[in-house]
């Protein structure tokens, strides 16, 4: 940081203090693709040495960009903020941005009329990209983003209808399939044999692949509407999934759930019953954040590593953006089950 009265440090003084051509640090400070790691990194020493700051205005009006990227969730504030998910993923995004002293803008959507505030954002030059995550299957935001011509990564596997015929759409995902399979297979393993599920809402993605997983898994076509509920991925809404499973005879000896949230609430819902978790009925969830493992029981749950996954999209949108090197293609990341005391 200069000190007071100090002229500040110019373009200049950075390049002969890092040994360096000017164009080069230039290159450095614009986010400008092409400059040798080992050079960047020794223009940013000197930058910090010297206490440069770059004129923000001008480098605008040079490179075209704002230095900040919306994250819009399609969520309203209420679940973003009691959900460890949307914490565990904003984290992640945050911290790959501001390796690239990119600022990350929250945009979350309380209600239909949002959707005009944030079309209207995106379209009005206000960000260099965008993230978008937590979609559902009539949801704008795709449309809005193309619309716009920003550069936007989505996370979870696009399912919108034209989705397949855009061959430069960008996501991260984890494989939900696999990570359902891996979790019923688990409790036929374990001798059980009315495994339910309980869902998060169905025009989601990875609620729908989890249910495809659970029904491969067992070999189904379609689910038993006995042991199938729909949940709201809220521990609320696992609580009243779980009573409804509850209610029919005989009721289930398993419960697959479709993330941490709804596995708790299903915990609950067995407690105040009077049964016993696993003897009556074993519960795995989907997510493996840090509430799984401080559960009572500690819970059986499909890790995702959602913060890593976060990162990911910020490194795909900064590579498009040309911050960044590396391949241009959705990633897809493993799902491994973590077995603990209740299941």
């Amino acid at each position: 940081m200069p000190r007071p009265g100090r002229v500040p440090p110019t373009l200049e003084a950075v390049a002969a203090h890092a040994g360096v051509s000017r164009a080069t640090v230039s290159r450095v400070v614009n986010g400008t693709p092409g400059v040798r790691p080992e050079l960047r990194e020794r223009v940013r020493r000197s930058v910090a040495a010297l206490g440069y700051v770059p004129n923000s205005a001008a480098r605008s009006l040079v490179t075209r960009r704002t230095g900040a990227v919306a994250v819009v969730i399609a969520e309203p504030d209420t679940r973003v903020f009691a959900d460890p998910f949307f914490a565990q993923q904003l984290r992640g995004i945050g911290h790959r941005l501001a390796a690239e002293d990119t600022q990350l803008l929250l945009m979350l959507l309380e209600g239909r009329d949002d959707y005009d505030r944030i079309d209207r954002y995106l379209a009005g030059g206000h960000v260099d990209g965008a993230l978008m995550f937590s979609l559902h299957a009539d949801d704008p935001l795709p449309a809005m983003a193309a619309a716009s011509g920003l550069p936007t990564v989505f996370g979870g596997r696009p399912g919108w209808a034209d989705a397949a015929r855009d061959p430069g759409l960008l996501y991260v995902d984890t494989d939900n399939r696999d990570g359902a399979r891996q979790a019923v297979r688990h409790l036929l393993a374990g001798g059980r044999r009315r495994i339910a599920v309980i869902t998060g809402p169905l025009d989601q993605t990875s609620a729908a692949d989890r249910l495809e997983g659970y029904l491969e898994a067992l070999g189904l076509a379609r689910p038993d509407p006995a042991l199938l509920a729909r949940g709201d991925f809220t521990a609320a809404g696992g609580e009243r999934a779980m009573a409804e499973l509850l209610a029919h005879s005989p009721g289930p000896d398993a419960v697959f759930a479709g993330n941490d949230l709804m596995a708790s609430g299903a915990l609950r819902t067995l407690r105040a019953r009077g049964l016993r978790v696993p003897e009556d009925v074993a519960v795995v969830g989907y997510d493996d954040l840090e509430p799984a493992a401080w559960s009572d029981p500690p819970l059986t749950t499909v890790r995702q590593d959602v913060r890593h996954m976060g990162e990911l999209m910020a490194e795909l949108l900064l590579r498009r953006l040309g911050l960044a090197e590396g391949p241009l293609a959705p990633v897809v990341t493993p799902a491994r089950l973590v077995v603990r005391a209740s299941a």
